[in-house]
């Protein structure tokens, strides 16, 4: 492949060119669009000057270097004498630069013609001039291109939400003003309905029962709680292990041994550890509440495997999880009716904050700053206007004379 060095110059104004060499390793059909795009653009060619092409192949297969130009009020020109003696000889007849009938010439550089672009981009008067006026088969190029565009545009849309799953919705949680707290009764009924649903295959390596302590229970909710699971410790004396009750500073436990056993209790899928899911995925909080009710049946023309379930969420659109959140499933403490989207709303809160506990903290504490430099800035005003703005405009007279 050659290599095509930057443009040694540039010219800036109306009138001017500005010249871009682009290399391109594309097909007919974005060239085609670039160039009718250009030409609608720019109007008539200086001189003779055409874009090269091939009406029984497919154009370009090497980069070629171009220069688009005449973009509102800029010309469009030929490749530069010295950008043109830089390309490879082996480039040279790929794109066959060499003078040849039926090519054109503009500042030195020859471009072969092509009929079919001459007929299409060309309208001759009668005295044989180029004429400037737009012929219906140009406009006619010019929306082809636009819809092919428009077309491709939402052949990559459609492609990327395959590969990234569907945008997420904005959900308002109340948390996320800048004064705002955690609900902390939603955090309460979360991690009832983490406790209830999630924590059978999913784990929370990094937060201890003593984190629910003034959260979301009271220290003897906490040890009750910490006290009903086995903890295998030692060694002890003798030299070997023993199981012991829960306490505060022991992890919430975890559902599988290893990698490997979840693996295979799940199908060859990994579940996640949750402590951090709202930091470590895009759009984290939103993510998660879509995924977890964005369960649907598939459309017509997408099949999913035994074993997945479709959720347009989800990256690939087929995840190994089923659908766990249904109405009905926990009963809360304090009534609250558990409808699916409400068991999503205080799951999320509870995830949210394991991965941010220290939020309240970190707002209450900018707020605090915030005030204390503000009465700072004020202070500092005060003495710069009424008491050093006198020092630094007082006006010192030396008497020479006596």
């Amino acid at each position: 492949m050659a290599n095509f060095p930057h443009c040694p110059y540039f010219h800036g104004g109306v009138g001017a060119a500005v010249h871009c060499h682009v290399a391109l390793s594309v097909g007919p059909f974005i060239f085609r669009v670039i160039s009718v795009w250009a030409y609608a653009r720019a109007g008539p060619f200086i001189g003779p000057v055409e874009l090269a092409a091939k009406t029984t192949a497919p154009l370009i297969s090497p980069p070629m270097c171009l220069s688009l130009t005449r973009m509102k009020g800029l010309r469009l020109r030929s490749i530069q004498p010295t950008a043109l003696a830089r390309i490879s000889s082996e480039a040279r007849r790929a794109l066959q630069l060499e003078s040849a009938p039926g090519t054109s010439y503009a500042g030195g550089a020859c471009i072969p013609t092509s009929p079919t672009l001459t007929s299409l981009f060309s309208k001759k008067g009668h005295d044989g001039a180029g004429s400037s006026q737009m012929n219906p088969l140009r406009v006619l190029a010019l929306l082809g291109a636009g819809v092919s565009g428009f077309l491709s545009f939402g052949t990559i849309a459609a492609a990327d939400e395959a590969e990234h799953g569907l945008a997420c919705p904005n959900y308002p949680w109340p948390h996320n003003g800048i004064l705002s707290s955690y609900d902390h009764a939603s955090i309460r009924r979360g991690h009832q309905v983490y406790q209830q649903v999630c924590a059978s295959c999913h784990s929370m390596s990094l937060i201890s029962y003593r984190d629910l302590v003034g959260v979301a229970y009271t220290e003897d909710e906490v040890k009750a709680m910490a006290a009903e699971i086995e903890v295998v410790d030692g060694p002890n004396d003798e030299g070997e292990m023993f199981t012991r009750p829960g306490k505060l500073s022991d992890r919430f436990p975890q559902p599988y041994a290893n990698e490997q056993a979840a693996r295979f209790a799940n199908g060859g899928a990994y579940p996640p550890d949750l402590s951090l899911i709202t930091k470590a995925r895009h759009n984290g909080q939103n993510y998660v509440f879509a995924l977890l009710t964005g369960y649907h049946d598939p459309p017509a023309g997408i099949t999913i495997r035994d074993g997945l379930h479709y959720n347009p969420y989800f990256p690939g659109g087929a995840i190994a999880m089923p659908k766990m959140l249904i109405d009905g499933a926990v009963e809360y403490e304090d009534g609250t009716p558990a409808t699916e989207a409400q068991m999503g709303k205080d799951v999320v809160t509870f995830l949210s904050w394991a991965a941010e506990p220290e939020m309240e903290e970190r707002k209450l504490m900018g707020f605090k700053w915030i005030f204390l430099m503000s009465l700072a800035l004020l202070q500092a005003a005060y003495f710069r206007r009424l008491r050093w703005s006198v020092l630094k405009s007082r006006k010192l007279v030396v008497d020479v004379v006596n």
